[in-house]
């Protein structure tokens, strides 16, 4: 944070608010299971500090008793027969699920019983006690002193039952009867399962969550409803709680109050927030708050932003303040090796959001799990948006009553998170998981919280996903290694990559079951391939912001679970299996190309129009000026394409230099934009640098050496633009959106030129190896040496027919010389000969964008990102550098990736 919060919101960090300590379960020894893995923090939990933090941070009181610790236990038959009165066989350390080690049992129960002791502090006398569960799976009963006070069913809702009549002076007795049978689907779990494996984890039974005990006046606050209003400058609270009585609100900044309310409970109270600060991931800015109900005092804290949706530069968008922010996020699925679903301390919940905003991501994907309601409070305070799954029922098909309890917990869920500042997005399913009535379910989700975007279903186009009912507001694709086959946005939903990467690595001695591990994709062998993967195709989201109008991503994940070594961290979080900085800096890298401060220095790009009904133009340059255009030639995408340098004037800026005139660049002249040769003169290189603003969804460019003159397009030509300015390009009407550029992939793909329907033949251009040429035999690609005297059929197999790409115009396709109709492709990898299969895919794996290589040409491929034609030990292959395979190692690849084209050896 910029700044450490005080005042009320400070408290609940501080160690003042200490509770009472309850007297110890009588008979109940506790003793830790091994772990398979242990993190930073297993050794510093004890009896005497099981999450000792007060639990609620937006509903606060000063008194409270903390019931976490030693508690006896005992497996059951059922829940039928209560020990009240019987001292139970086990120890058990709340809140921690029973299958962890923490929790000292380590096994699953269907059944099971809690018991403890305490007595109630003498100073609560005169006021209702309330005993507190942050969350149980899944159904829970609870007696005290022999009075059954409750029973609540879901495992990811908070409680509480009023015990004030069941109380008695000096030592009390409660016992927690559970039942969790988890599987079955009849009820929502998430990815917990009895029989763990893959992509599922080991279940978290009974309690995991803080228990405790609160007194209250007998009319008190329940709960506090709070919704930033910032067009108004208000915050809308609503104060849940004894119907009909009065209530005072206070907001309040470093201890100052700075806008009050009164009201009655249940109604909507305005209450002023002048000249609000704003809350973002660059400022989460926090404000406290202090709401009284007679005797009742309870404190709280909100954050003033607003979400919603528009068309921002010709795509529909998420919006947080106003603005366009790309959500970049991780998908967070809140396992510990030593507590399962409860992280041991404090400090190691608010370590997994530390670390990802360390990485640079300013969102997280909470994944079909709800966490405490601490967990949020550090997302809100570090400044990290939040995507909230609702835990999935363990189904495809109808399961009796799996519908009903997935919809009251879904309806308590809600109301308990929607004050929550960070929580940007509500997600009722996941690739179909149990996925029913999706539209209806989106207009209930609505209904309950109409503030926030609804995605109906993260990864819609995935798994055992119904068809899409469309009354959502998000487009929700998974696509593990990239895809550009991603669904777009549309006229009112913005479009999301809900799940990517899967990028595996095992760390030896850091592994769940050593061995065992996998990933979505191949096993990377270090940290430097691992990151440079990540790098790569998290360079490709960021040519999706504008090219395919995407609007967030969520990559997995953070850190390891189980057997699942997709993480950023090992499952014990001990070891970083990155480059920090390199990812922190391809991430600040995406969130700038949205944000319009960067257009992808050093590579191609084309710009788009932005303003709305002229979408489909680009800036191209025609006969020396520039233009805006519908492109649909060839002539024209080459025009529209340039190579982003540093700015001839200023490295910090960009100067654009023409694709098919190298040499030529963008600038200006008497405010014409238009290209020109580089004539060498300071003059030359200070019309031709531009420096990358913020602009209205895209790019806005602005002149190095007339500050505050912009690029615009205006009745089809290019100028050089000051709002209200004395020339008619000067208009100030639609002067943001004309100004603003989507920088996307380029129109023309290739860096360098083949000459197309002529046959040519490609030779090796690694020293030593000059006198092998690629060729094909017995259907793969490999090298062998080619001369004059060689066999014919030799000379054919390495001959080659350029073709205009199959996949894509601007690249190229390989037609074999004495195989006709058969073209190179590359099939898991190894590239081979083989005839069109008509499919999508094989005209992807059969096209290849020549790019300039060291003294010849680069192949790169059109399916497999940052992929390149590469000879390894004669065998060819599509490789990227420091990849997972043998045939990518870094060593000599630029080499071993360059071709020289050369005169086909059978013409």
């Amino acid at each position: 944070m910029r700044k450490l919060l005080s005042g009320l919101t400070g408290l609940l960090l501080l160690s003042t608010l200490v509770p009472a300590v309850p007297a110890a379960a009588s008979a109940a020894v506790w003793q830790p299971k091994p772990a398979p893995l242990t993190t930073p923090w297993t050794g510093q939990v004890s009896p005497t500090n099981a999450l000792p933090e007060y639990p609620r941070p937006q509903l606060v009181r000063t008194d409270w008793l903390n019931l976490n610790g030693v508690w006896e236990f005992a497996g059951a038959p059922n829940l039928d027969t209560p020990p009240i009165g019987r001292t139970l066989p086990e120890g058990v350390l709340v809140p921690y699920p029973i299958e962890s080690a923490l929790s000292g049992i380590k096994r699953h129960e269907d059944h099971m019983y809690y018991r403890r002791t305490f007595t109630t502090p003498a100073g609560w006398n005169g006021r209702r006690v309330k005993l507190n569960f942050g969350a149980v799976t899944w159904e829970t009963r609870v007696w005290v002193n022999g009075t059954r006070v409750g029973t609540h069913t879901g495992g990811f809702d908070a409680f509480s039952f009023d015990v004030t009549d069941a109380l008695r002076a000096g030592a009390n007795e409660v016992v927690v009867g559970v039942r969790s049978t988890v599987d079955g689907g009849s009820y929502p779990i998430g990815k917990q399962r009895r029989d763990p494996g893959g992509i599922f984890y080991t279940a978290a039974s009974g309690i995991w969550q803080t228990v405790w005990l609160e007194p209250v006046a007998a009319d008190h606050i329940t709960r506090l409803d709070t919704t930033p209003d910032v067009p108004a400058g208000v915050l809308d609270l609503v104060v849940q709680g004894t119907a009909g009585r009065q209530v005072r609100a206070e907001v309040l900044t470093g201890g100052r109050v700075v806008g009050t309310a009164s009201g009655t409970t249940g109604a909507h109270l305005r209450v002023p927030v002048p000249n609000a600060r704003l809350w973002s991931p660059d400022d989460p800015f926090l404000y406290d708050l202090r709401v009284t109900l007679g005797t009742d005092v309870v404190t709280g804290y909100f954050g003033m932003r607003s979400l919603g949706k528009a068309v921002v530069g010709g795509v529909m968008r998420p919006l947080l303040n106003g603005e366009f922010v790309f959500q970049l996020g991780t998908l967070d699925q809140g396992y510990w090796p030593d507590g399962i679903y409860t992280a041991p301390t404090d400090a190691a919940l608010r370590f997994d959001l530390e670390r990802q905003k360390a990485l640079g991501f300013n969102m997280v994907r909470k994944h079909i799990k709800v966490e405490p309601a601490r967990w949020f409070y550090h997302a809100d305070r570090l400044g990290l948006m939040v995507w909230q799954d609702m835990p999935s029922l363990d189904a495809v098909d109808e399961v009796p009553n799996g519908r009903a309890h997935f919809e009251s917990e879904l309806r308590r869920v809600l109301d308990q998170l929607k004050g929550i500042t960070s929580i940007v997005q509500w997600v009722p399913f996941n690739e179909g998981w149990g996925e029913y009535d999706a539209g209806r379910i989106v207009d209930l989700v609505r209904s309950i919280d109409d503030t926030r975007l609804v995605n109906h279903n993260s990864g819609s186009n995935c798994c055992v996903s119904d068809p899409d009912p469309g009354n959502g507001d998000v487009i929700d694709d998974h696509a593990y290694q990239m895809s550009s086959a991603t669904r777009q946005p549309d006229a009112n939903r913005i479009a999301v990559l809900g799940e990517f990467g899967g990028l595996g690595r095992r760390v030896a001695g850091h592994e769940w079951q050593p061995g065992a591990g996998f990933a979505y994709g191949d096993l990377f062998p270090d940290e430097t391939s691992l990151t440079t993967r990540y790098v790569e195709i998290t360079k490709e989201v960021g040519r999706f912001v504008h090219t395919r109008g995407l609007s967030a991503s969520v990559y997995t994940e953070p850190y390891d679970v189980e057997n699942e070594v997709n993480g950023f961290y090992t499952y014990d979080r001990q070891v970083l299996k990155v480059t920090e900085a390199r990812v922190r800096e391809v991430n600040q890298r995406v969130l700038a190309l949205a944000d319009g401060t960067e257009v992808g220095r050093g590579e191609a790009v084309s710009l788009r129009v932005t303003t709305p009904g002229y979408t489909d133009r680009h800036l191209r340059h025609r006969a020396g000026l520039a233009r805006t255009d519908v492109i649909g030639d060839d002539t024209g995408r080459l025009d529209a394409t340039f190579r982003v340098r540093p700015g001839l004037a200023d490295a910090a800026c960009l100067s654009f230099e023409s694709r098919n005139f190298p040499g030529s660049f963008l600038r200006h002249s008497g405010y014409r934009v238009r290209s020109d040769a580089d004539d060498g003169t300071a003059g030359f290189a200070g019309d031709a640098t531009f420096c990358a603003r913020s602009g209205w969804g895209g790019t806005a460019l602005e002149s190095r050496n007339l500050p505050g003159h912009f690029v615009r397009h205006y009745s089809e030509g290019v100028y050089l633009a000051r709002s209200g300015g004395p020339n008619p390009w000067d208009t100030a009407t639609s002067f943001a959106a004309d100004t603003t550029w989507a920088a996307v992939v380029p129109l023309w793909r290739s860096g360098a030129d083949l000459p197309l329907d002529q046959a040519r033949s490609f030779r090796v251009t690694t020293a030593g190896f000059t006198d092998r040429y690629l060729r094909h035999q017995a259907g793969v690609a490999r090298t062998d040496v080619v001369n004059a005297g060689s066999a014919a059929l030799l000379k054919g197999d390495a001959t080659f027919v350029v073709r205009r790409g199959l996949a894509e115009p601007s690249c190229y396709s390989f037609e074999s010389r004495n195989v006709p109709g058969q073209y190179l492709r590359h099939q898991a990898f190894r590239v081979r000969i083989s005839p069109s299969e008509n499919t999508d895919l094989y005209r992807r794996d059969a096209t290849f964008c020549a790019q300039p290589g060291n003294g010849g040409v680069k192949l790169q491929s059109v399916n497999e990102l940052g992929a390149s034609v590469r000879h390894h030990a004669a065998e060819v292959w599509v490789a990227v550098s420091g990849g997972a395979h043998a045939y990518d190692t870094p060593s000599s690849y630029d080499a071993d990736t360059t071709w020289a084209v050369t005169a086909p050896w059978a013409p």
